[in-house]
């Protein structure tokens, strides 16, 4: 049965990249509908399963010659070529999985050609006992067939030995910067805390891991603080740039209702307080997602799904001619809703339009990255815990 939440809308007419004040743009009734046709064009896709018997497959990398890697929760590394399944060899027995923690999301680095370098999210432990969440810098043998550590490439954000609300999701920004969404971890205080790297967007150097210069809080004294981009996250398990605009855009969970897409704005405050100010010690879920009364110039969300519990996890636009009326939406997946959801949206970001996909209507399951390949294709994989797929989304002839 399809599940619709209640779908709010108060956006920012703001880029990506702008530190000026969030404006809020007039809430208008977005349409959510499953339409066959837009314009007379075909909204149909085609579903491929190209790779199974994965365990919570959590994210998808591209390399140059089509193949990709899969990285899997329990802290296994997966190349795919064609319909071809592969381990990659590589030493992931620092990995904590637990719950909502292991291996999670991967980054590809933009000159893997020649450097054959990838990045991943992990959750660290040592003698059996979780540390923290780190990145970890990858290089892939010429054979594609193991993977060698290069470097730490940042440690210290914050863990929960349970694994809950872990993040992690890095993107690659328009000017090359590394984005990384985080988790707050279930910790009341870590949203609102700018010395704690939990339940952000952080904007690093990918080869250096340090804050980059226009950072917005780059002059403060504490490194965690330079890093920062955004904050007030509760689990950030979705980052997508949009192309043409460096727009950057997350999806988030929200407790037991308010899952969010949000426009992220540089410095922003996007209003996720579960202490209260600091007045309770508990991890109290029954504030607001984006508290306007404690925080008012608290970014507002594009999008909210009311009382309904989504869990949206992986973004990625689509792109190409060959994608019709949806060329340029936003493709957002759903854990516990179990579906697709694509949000078309106007110049400045705000949401106009959700569609959802019949073809992923609890056809799938849990669905937890989504990616869009070089071939114009969307990658989604599910998240079930058993026999995981991945999935190749072309639109239908």
């Amino acid at each position: 049965m399809r599940r619709i939440g209640l779908v709010l809308l108060a956006g920012l007419a703001v880029t990506a990249c702008s530190s000026s004040p969030a404006q809020d743009l007039p809430s208008t009734p977005v349409t959510v509908a499953a339409p066959t046709t837009v314009s007379g064009q075909s909204l149909a896709l085609k579903v491929d399963v190209v790779a199974g018997g994965l365990q919570h497959g959590w994210d998808v990398g591209f390399l140059p010659d089509g193949s990709m890697l899969v990285t899997q929760r329990p802290g296994r590394l997966t190349l795919v070529e064609g319909t071809a399944v592969s381990q990659v060899a590589a030493d992931f027995s620092d990995v904590w999985a637990r719950g909502e923690g292991g291996l999670m999301g991967m980054v590809v680095h933009p000159d893997f050609a020649t450097s054959r370098q990838f990045t991943t999210c992990q959750t660290h432990q040592e003698n059996g006992r979780a540390v923290d969440i780190r990145l970890v810098t990858w290089s892939l043998s010429a054979d594609k067939r193991s993977a060698t550590k290069v470097r730490d490439l940042l440690t210290g954000l914050p863990v929960n030995q349970s694994g809950r609300h872990s993040g992690c999701r890095p993107e690659i920004a328009a000017d090359g910067a590394l984005l990384v969404g985080t988790g707050d971890t279930a910790r009341p205080d870590v949203s609102q805390d700018r010395h704690s790297l939990g339940g952000k967007v952080l904007r690093i150097d990918l080869h250096t891991g340090a804050p980059l210069p226009d950072n917005p809080f780059i002059s403060s004294a504490d490194p965690n603080e330079q890093r920062i981009y955004s904050y007030g996250h509760r689990n950030i398990q979705g980052v997508a740039v949009r192309p043409g605009t460096g727009q950057i855009f997350a999806a988030e969970h929200g407790p037991t209702f308010d899952d969010e897409v949000n426009l992220i704005r540089a410095g922003g405050n996007y209003g996720w307080d579960p202490s209260r100010g600091g007045t309770v010690d508990s991890y109290d879920e029954d504030v607001p997602m984006t508290d306007l009364q404690r925080f008012p110039d608290a970014v507002r969300p594009l999008w909210t799904s009311g009382e309904i519990t989504e869990a949206i996890c992986g973004a990625a636009f689509v792109s190409g001619p060959q994608w019709g009326a949806l060329d340029g939406r936003l493709a957002v997946v759903a854990l516990k809703g179990q579906k697709m959801l694509m949000f078309t949206l106007d110049p400045a970001g705000a949401v106009t339009e959700v569609y959802l996909p019949a073809e992923f209507d609890d056809t799938y399951g849990r669905l937890r990255a989504v990616r869009s390949g070089p071939d114009g294709a969307l990658y989604v994989t599910t998240s079930d815990g058993s026999d995981d797929k991945v999935l190749r989304i072309t639109p239908a002839a």
